[in-house]
């Protein structure tokens, strides 16, 4: 197969980056690279997707993997999941699951499923701050994501579920299959999931995932994860500190004691970010005397560990992520020139294990392997939204009234970069508008 005929399955299949970012999977491919990462990570706690994935449907990502490296001419593909996952599937370092096709292992530590780290960690390369993964020989998806892929190709399947995992403080624990657009509120009340009032609910995980509200919010192509978490724990406190008031604080607060510097995941690979700097330029004259320093917040991967870290309880991840916001407004980034960045010789002595990453978010006791549920779950009510990827919107294509079958296109590609949606039940549109269409079966 052309690569040009791959993309255009891919696009044409709505197929994202699964693993949160949103990313559409075509624009991803490109000749010129030798090596497929596939990212199974798992890098937050408490989150077995990719993990029952892997041990459900090992072959379809090893045969998405297989169509990748044919078309775009890449010589070997590295499966990569922590130590740890590995052993519990029975998987082993350097592992054959394919032509070409090897197990990676990767050590048991957070942020891992960071794409720059991974990168370093499977292949011993580093990807130029700025830079994309290609110039350094590499292409990275998500597992799930080269598991759409294979069911596009193969089956000629658009993407209509999202495989999840529904975890937390709870007595029972599931890795599920339901349709894109399906309500949390609904999911929860069939799995028998209650939210208590002292309780909050996170799409993703504890450390990058965002606050929801169950009975509005929907499940969409991104979602990897729904976890509920009691609010006494740390990464729901700093999750619900207004952006002012964490922009006070920093400005007032702040030791300079450089400790989330230090432990920057990406400042220890030689990145030229520094977030006790950010810190200090938040709130002054610096973000305008040294715009060259705030550039450098558009590296970030807003991990969190600067803020886990900080003796003053800051989030220099949150202040940074408003100057993120400045750059993006003003279509801004940090782009590394010819000049040479070194790996941080202290940067294996620094890394955060990911028992000790649970423990300092609290939720340790929570990490327990769900059980999979094998059978898809049927929805009532599907919202799929226009704008669950990054890009243009999808522009709908369906009118109040319609019926329509699972696996109909509802909504067209927006211009430029942007996938189309498709829908995930039978049923009947009720609502349609730029943002969502909406069919109940």
């Amino acid at each position: 197969m052309q690569l040009s005929e791959l993309k255009s399955i891919i696009q044409n299949a709505g197929v994202v980056g699964a693993g949160g970012a949103g990313f559409p999977s075509y624009m991803k491919l490109s000749e010129g690279a030798d090596t497929l990462c596939i990212n199974c990570a798992e890098c937050e706690p408490l989150m077995y997707t990719d993990y029952m994935l892997m041990q459900e449907e090992m072959a379809k990502i090893v045969g998405g993997a297989e169509i990748v490296m044919d078309a775009a001419g890449i010589s070997r593909t590295l499966i990569a999941i922590k130590e740890h996952r590995a052993h519990m599937l029975g998987y082993s370092d350097g592992q054959a699951l394919g032509k070409n096709i090897f197990v990676k292992l990767l050590p048991n530590v957070y942020p891992m499923g960071d794409e720059i780290n991974l990168i370093y960690e499977a292949t011993g390369r580093v990807v130029k701050p700025g830079h994309l993964p290609l110039t350094a020989g590499v292409i990275v998806l998500n597992g799930e994501t080269v598991y759409n892929i294979y069911e596009a190709v193969k089956n000629g399947t658009p993407v209509t579920e999202k495989w999840l995992t529904v975890g937390g403080d709870l007595a029972d624990r599931y890795v599920v299959k339901v349709p894109v657009g399906m309500r949390v509120s609904e999911l929860f009340k069939i799995l028998g999931v209650e939210v208590k009032d002292t309780h909050s609910v996170i799409d993703g995980g504890p450390s990058m995932g965002k606050i929801i509200n169950p009975d509005h919010a929907v499940v969409t192509k991104t979602t990897k994860s729904l976890l509920i978490i009691p609010n006494e724990k740390r990464s729901i406190k700093n999750k619900k500190i207004a952006m002012d008031d964490m922009l006070r604080r920093a400005a007032s607060a702040c030791c300079g004691c450089v400790r989330c510097t230090e432990m920057c995941p990406r400042h220890l690979l030689g990145y030229p970010i520094e977030p006790h700097k950010m810190i200090r330029a938040a709130l002054n004259q610096a973000i305008v005397d040294y715009p060259q320093l705030v550039k450098t917040a558009s590296l970030c991967c807003s991990c969190g560990v600067c803020a886990e870290v900080c003796c003053q309880e800051i989030s220099p991840k949150d202040v940074i992520l408003h100057l993120k916001g400045i750059l993006a407004k003003n279509k801004e980034r940090f782009v590394a020139g010819e000049e040479q960045y070194k790996v941080n010789s202290d940067r294996q002595y620094r890394m955060i294990s990911s028992v000790r990453w649970e423990e300092t978010l609290g939720v340790h006791k929570y990490d327990v392997v769900p059980q999979y549920v094998p059978k898809s779950i049927k929805a009532k009510k599907a919202e799929t939204l226009t704008n669950q990827h990054i890009g243009a919107p999808s522009v709908p294509c369906v009118a109040v009234g319609d019926e329509v079958k699972k696996g109909q296109i509802i909504a067209n590609c927006g211009a430029g970069l942007s996938v189309p949606q498709f829908a995930s039940i039978d049923g009947r549109v009720v609502s349609v508008d730029p943002s969502k269409i909406v069919i109940e079966a």
